[in-house]
């Protein structure tokens, strides 16, 4: 294990790394900095003055912006900011047809894009039905056309702005001039929008883009699933498994990090996840997202042992009269607007529900107490 005070000093040994490894899959939970890390690592081509990382990560999104068409309310279109030197290539190229390479494998929304402008309209066919006639024979019926300059959802969005991504990706790879500057790709958490088999899905698509390929490539991810998935296409994509460099995240207090070697499941998650609670609860540095990692915590377990609701993770002689407020309570304070990003600390009663919960919780299943004394040492 090794020990970081900062972000941009974790970013450095990364870059460091990927002298010699071509491909890094890092595995952290939500909150532990994925995102900050990804843009420490961007900016460190900055100081350089040479930009040399294109990115994948929250921030991608801000590169495109909806224009609703609040006057007319006829023509909603999404555009793209042409100054990033992300859109450096697009004018070049018709890249409709590689971004439905992608963009099929999700969605049958039909879209265009005007270079000139920046601007990208949706549009949706119209699925006709199906009528019988006299004669017993089926036929179209006539309800057929198109919804034109529709808003797509925003998990649409941001599976399209992924496709977008992946396909600026392969003109890196195929070497366009106007990407000639990008060295390193980072992707991070690409898959918030995806359920768990297309969460596999993009782990195979990541493997055949960038299978034996000279860029150096970043993934970070809190999925445990999709960190799996990546693991086991990479294993068997790349030509030397020295190649590829597999890293849990974790922090170590306020502004310290750490970051140890793993294979496929960095630790079990459940395992890692509760090491962090229990070690958050008994320093009292509780933020209102560790409600949700301990949430997440309990539908496991209820998942594993058959039940359908985490009250059953509290019902036993001690504590059964309690199951009804915790999973009340659980519920409530996991479903408020709590940003990763600007973690707000815990009221004190909260703080102290959340070591009832906890601690009931750690008495009905019997973990390794090691667990616990590894996170009090």
């Amino acid at each position: 294990m090794e020990q970081f005070n900062n972000l941009k000093q974790l970013a450095q040994e990364l870059k460091s790394r990927l002298m010699t490894k071509k491909i890094i899959l890092l595995y952290a939970y939500n909150g532990v900095g994925k995102t900050r890390l990804s843009m420490e690592f961007k900016d460190l081509g900055k100081i350089a003055k040479q930009a040399d990382t294109l990115y994948f990560n929250a921030f991608t999104e801000d590169l495109f912006s909806w224009d609703n068409d609040l006057e007319g309310d006829l023509v909603r279109v999404l555009k793209m900011n042409l100054k990033s030197k992300f859109f450096n290539g697009v004018k070049e190229y018709a890249l409709e047809d590689k971004i439905r390479r992608f963009w099929n494998r999700f969605s049958d929304i039909n879209f265009q894009i005007d270079y000139d402008g920046g601007d990208i309209s949706f549009s949706r066919d119209m699925i006709p039905k199906e009528e019988e006639n006299p004669q017993g024979e089926i036929e179209e019926g006539s309800n057929q056309g198109t919804i034109d300059n529709i808003k797509i959802s925003r998990g649409e969005e941001t599976i399209f702005i992924w496709c977008f991504f992946l396909t600026i990706v392969q003109l890196v790879l195929d070497g366009d001039e106007g990407y000639s500057w990008v060295k390193y790709i980072y992707i991070d958490d690409p898959i918030s929008s995806l359920d768990d088999n297309n969460a596999v899905t993009v782990a195979v698509l990541l493997a055949e883009i960038f299978r034996d390929e000279s860029v150096k490539v970043v993934i970070s991810t809190h999925h445990s699933l999709f960190y799996n998935a990546l693991w086991n296409v990479f294993k068997n994509s790349v030509k030397n498994r020295e190649d590829l460099g597999t890293l849990h995240l974790k922090k170590d207090g306020e502004e310290c990090y750490s970051i140890s070697y793993t294979r496929d499941t960095p630790r079990f998650l459940h395992v890692a996840m509760l090491e962090e609670l229990w070690k958050r609860s008994e320093s009292g540095k509780l933020y209102t997202y560790h409600f949700a990692m301990l949430r997440n915590v309990l539908e496991r377990a209820a998942s594993f042992h058959g039940y359908s609701n985490i009250e059953e993770c509290f019902k036993n002689e001690d504590i059964s009269n309690e199951s009804n407020l915790y999973n009340r309570m659980i519920n409530i304070l996991t479903h408020g607007n709590y940003s990763l990003y600007e973690p707000i600390e815990m009221l004190d009663d909260n703080k102290e529900l959340f070591k009832q919960i906890l601690t009931a919780f750690t008495k009905n299943y019997k973990f390794n107490p090691e667990i616990f004394a590894s996170s009090e040492a």
